[in-house]
């Protein structure tokens, strides 16, 4: 039994399924054989809170896929709000709290931007990451012929961030490039602490 926990394109995860299944070998990235799953479940536990079986081979990825395209396109529509917001003359963390009590209310939102605001991109999820998986997002989107629109654009400002210099920092610093041509820095007007 071969488990992949990895994000990677699920057209090559069916085919390399379909390749181990001739040797006789389950392989699994939790949509594949559900019974397979159950047999495994113990070792996916400790992974996260909550493990879904998500159908046939590949779908998984996809909804992993799916999960990453929209906390991508949902940085990037906060990236611009707020280099926009701020440009104006808006305090970043008035904006914060406005979108918090807002429909635009987002939990990855509500996390990343004091990250952001105190200028400090330390490593969760790398732009390279996110980057690969925006690029595996529109690669599946071509192969269904499913348009991704904001996607590329996102796909893109990582591309942006990459060639920056910021591939190994979290993948909020995108909004390092909007602030380089909008001549703006989205920051924290709070002193900080110790200063």
């Amino acid at each position: 039994m071969v488990v992949d926990t990895s994000t990677v394109s699920p057209a090559r995860s069916r085919a390399l399924g379909a390749k181990l299944a001739e040797k006789g070998v389950h392989f699994l990235v939790v949509g594949r054989d559900e019974a397979v799953l159950e047999r495994v479940r113990p070792y996916f536990e400790p992974l996260g809170k909550r493990i879904y079986y998500c159908g046939g081979a590949g779908l998984g990825l996809h909804a992993k896929l799916t999960q990453n395209l929209i906390l991508s396109n949902l940085l990037q529509a906060f990236n611009e709000g707020l280099v926009l917001s701020t440009k104006a003359g808006a305090d970043p963390e008035l904006m914060l709290d406005i979108l918090n009590n807002s429909a635009a209310r987002s939990a990855m939102i509500a996390f990343k931007a004091p990250f952001i605001f105190a200028r400090d991109f330390r490593t969760n999820f790398s732009v390279k990451w996110m980057d690969k998986d925006a690029g595996l997002a529109l690669e599946s989107g071509g192969q269904l012929q499913g348009p991704l629109p904001l996607t590329a654009i996102a796909h893109q400002m990582f591309q942006a961030a990459v060639s920056s210099g910021f591939a190994d920092e979290d993948f909020s610093p995108a909004i390092k490039v909007l602030e380089a041509w909008a001549g703006v820095e989205v920051k924290s007007r709070q002193p900080v602490a110790g200063s």
